[in-house]
């Protein structure tokens, strides 16, 4: 029978922790008006998100308005 060994997680106790650079993608897949309305929704859900976390260092949003890759042209 295998053997499992369980390596317990190390614990900081110290209030020094460094913030975790956080950054966003969001897309949309076409260039329609309805996608560019969920691609504004997108950023401001994502952007408040990162920013509510007191460990978390806003690193950007980054964005596609409606560019996809399954077209030849």
């Amino acid at each position: 029978m295998k053997t499992v060994t369980k390596i317990e997680a190390n614990q900081r106790t110290t209030g020094s922790e460094k913030k975790l650079r956080v950054a966003a993608y969001c897309r949309v897949s076409t260039d329609s008006d309805d996608q560019l309305e969920s691609l504004a929704e997108q950023k401001k859900h994502y952007e408040t998100y990162i920013q509510a976390h007191e460990n978390w260092n806003f690193a950007g949003l980054y964005y596609d308005e409606g560019i996809s890759g399954t077209k030849k042209e």
